[in-house]
């Protein structure tokens, strides 16, 4: 999720465990308490600051480790103490366990939408994403914010926050029958389709779709009324030859390889050597596709530059690719 659904989810928490008669009659525990939920609801996403380094080990890295099941049995405990030096006379068990429902929270609710986490690591890497709830969703947010006011109203936080959890746990329930449905449409559309991937939308009744058939890749959308295929593509094995496996070698690449589970290839002549760019296929946006990955190569398969991110034209991806390019060769 978002870091706005972070935060109120974490605060929500915080309302919820007003339940547990430690915290609710002690001015200081629930001080605390608000802390660690607060603090736990956050924390896993602190990987976000690799982004200041390059996209390359952000993508690799982001939600990996920090979600991890070490990760989430360690943060609580780190967590935990430090509040304590803050709050000494707070139950530290207590505190422990709400901090670790918040970094538990998060963990879960992140692997329900497309992008997801390394959850099950170590004992997987692979990536469990449900593409069942967009990063930010409008009715988690909002019910948050009612439940808030309603706190301030009327008080009562623990059967406020009860309510919304209950609701939500209906929702999530929901979303996830609803998601069932919509891949059997898909498969009953495209019988020959192996792998089915959703991306939720903010509109309940739309998906951005892609699909990993027998022989082709299938990209389009998903309405209430309809399964909409906008563009089809070969499935081409990505080969190896010298030219794969020299761009394999970018770290740019190997981090979009990493991450993407579908996606197709391309490889062009550029000047005096070959362009490699490899475009994940599930998010489509205006007519182009956004994630991407590319490597430029001289003739002697030696790499000049590379990119791998967000960018919504070829142009910008020059751009990009261009400044390094020049400094490689001035060198």
């Amino acid at each position: 999720m978002d870091s706005a659904t972070h935060v109120v989810m974490g605060i929500g928490l915080a309302g919820l465990a007003t339940i547990d008669p430690v915290v609710a009659h002690s001015t200081a525990e629930t001080h605390a308490v608000l802390v660690g939920t607060l603090a736990g609801s956050i924390i896993p996403d602190v990987d976000t600051v690799l982004k200041f380094k390059n996209n390359a080990t952000y993508i690799r890295n982001h939600r990996g480790i920090t979600h991890s099941i070490p990760a989430t049995l360690l943060w609580p405990i780190l967590l935990a103490a430090v509040i304590m030096i803050i709050f000494p006379t707070a139950n530290m068990f207590h505190l422990w366990l709400w901090t670790f429902i918040g970094v538990f929270l998060h963990v879960f609710v992140d692997i329900f939408n497309a992008y997801g986490t390394q959850a099950i690591r170590p004992l997987s890497y692979r990536w469990v994403a449900l593409g069942m709830i967009n990063i930010f969703d409008p009715f988690i947010f909002g019910i948050h914010i009612v439940g808030f006011i309603l706190w301030y109203f009327v008080g009562y936080p623990w059967m406020i926050f009860s309510a919304v959890y209950a609701i939500l746990i209906i929702y999530y329930l929901w979303r996830a029958y609803v998601h069932r449905k919509i891949v059997n449409r898909v498969k009953a559309r495209l019988p020959d389709a192996i792998e089915v991937f959703l991306s939720p939308t903010l509109r309940w009744s739309q998906y951005h779709l892609s699909v990993k058939a027998e022989n082709n890749y299938y990209v389009g959308e998903i309405t209430a009324a309809s399964v909409n295929i906008i563009d089809t593509f070969t499935r081409k094995p990505v080969p190896d030859n010298d030219i794969i496996q020299a761009a394999k070698k970018d770290k740019n690449l190997h981090a979009f390889l990493s991450f993407s589970p579908i996606h197709r290839w391309e490889v062009s002549p550029f000047e005096k050597g070959y362009e490699v760019k490899f475009i994940d296929l599930r998010y489509l946006s205006k007519g182009h596709y956004p994630f991407v990955a590319a490597v430029w190569l001289d003739d002697h398969l030696n790499i000049i530059s590379s990119y791998t991110g967000w960018v919504y034209s070829e142009k910008k991806l020059r751009k990009k690719l261009l400044p390094s390019t020049r400094r490689e060769r001035r060198a």
